[in-house]
């Protein structure tokens, strides 16, 4: 074991302070990594203040994780000292059952293995996030992350980008297609990102029309603003696909009928109960789809990087200083930061 230092929730009232504690010392398929930034989600502002009730206390949130390799264990052979890697949402799985062995791991039967919030599998160890100087993982667990990116801006790209990337990767996006992103966020404008970069016409779906001109900068076709009820009746039964990033429960009827005949919207953001009830006949009468997405596995994960790098697609991004992680959540409840923060972890060295 060495000595690690971080920010930690102590309970669920409390802002994060200074933290110490012990991470394991690298086994034979371990990869210790130097954290240089880390993202804040949103879960983690759930999870720090026990908002879904499974929160795990003493808590060091963060799973959006960029760094430098510093030590590799004895069978290590995908990553070598010196190298850059991302860890993302997970950090282990029973790697046995059928998800797992199709590289869906995101999916293990028997539960992933979280980065925080969590028990490692064979100690019942807790397991501590990025806001930290440094964390252990096993190779396969951890993506190369190619040096020719912005370093700081790829660290939600472990959690937002592989969100919003999979499932358009899942359902074959791409050229031809009418794409609408639902809720312009963190994950929304990764969405717009991605959808645009797979060929498709992209539009943005918002209730807000002052964020139209942002999400045009972020290569949106198109700009749908959901409360106008005769542009939403325009759109309707013409969209093969929506993304929707809303991360609270709300209404889908309308949005449903803007699918065409077998259209799909799939759900990334909404874990709590969608209210009101949805009508069968929005899905029956077109043969229409609902459908839900969590983060890829890690062979996923890796093409996503690898898309990034070769289509120059990043985060945008807020630095901010661990010592601000507080005011950084504050800011998250009002929705106020395009669109994402990022830690810079050098910042941890002047705490004392």
């Amino acid at each position: 074991m060495f000595q690690a230092k971080g920010y930690a929730a102590v309970d669920a009232q409390s802002p994060l302070v200074p933290f110490s504690f012990e991470r394991r010392d690298p086994g034979p398929e371990d990869v210790q990594i130097e954290i240089l930034y880390c993202g804040v989600c949103h879960s983690d502002l759930h999870q720090a203040r026990n908002d879904w009730r499974n929160s795990l206390y003493p808590m060091v949130p963060g799973h959006e994780i960029v760094g430098r390799i510093v030590a590799v264990g004895g069978q290590v052979k995908k990553f070598r000292v010196g190298d850059l890697a991302g860890v993302g949402c997970m950090v282990d799985s029973c790697r046995h059952c059928s998800a797992c062995n199709e590289d869906l791991e995101q999916y293990c039967e028997e539960g992933s293995t979280l980065t925080y919030n969590s028990r490692e599998r064979d100690s019942k160890q807790l397991t501590f996030g990025g806001y930290s100087d440094q964390i252990v993982v096993d190779q396969r667990f951890a993506v190369k992350i190619p040096a020719s990116l912005d370093l700081k801006a790829v660290a939600p790209l472990l959690c937002a980008g592989i969100t919003t990337y999979s499932p358009l990767r899942h359902w074959q996006v791409g050229k031809g297609q009418k794409v609408g992103v639902i809720g312009l966020g963190g994950l929304g404008h990764m969405g717009i990102k991605f959808a645009k970069a797979f060929g498709a016409r992209t539009v943005m779906i918002t209730t807000s029309p002052e964020k139209g001109a942002d999400a045009l900068r972020l290569g949106a076709d198109e700009v749908l603003v959901s409360k106008d009820k005769a542009a939403m009746k325009a759109h309707a039964r013409s969209f093969d696909f929506l993304l929707n990033t809303i991360p609270n429960g709300h209404d889908l009827n309308p949005y449903a009928a803007l699918l065409k005949r077998d259209g799909t919207m799939v759900l990334v953001g909404a874990l709590t109960t969608l209210e009101p009830a949805l009508a069968g006949a929005s899905l029956i009468g077109g043969r229409r789809s609902i459908a839900g997405s969590a983060i890829g596995g890690m062979a996923e994960t890796q093409e996503m990087i690898d898309f990034c790098a070769e289509h120059g697609i990043v985060s945008d991004v807020e630095m901010v200083s661990i010592q601000s992680v507080n005011e950084a959540y504050e800011r998250l409840l009002k929705n106020d930061v395009k669109y994402r923060f990022v830690i810079d972890m050098e910042s941890l060295k002047r705490t004392a």
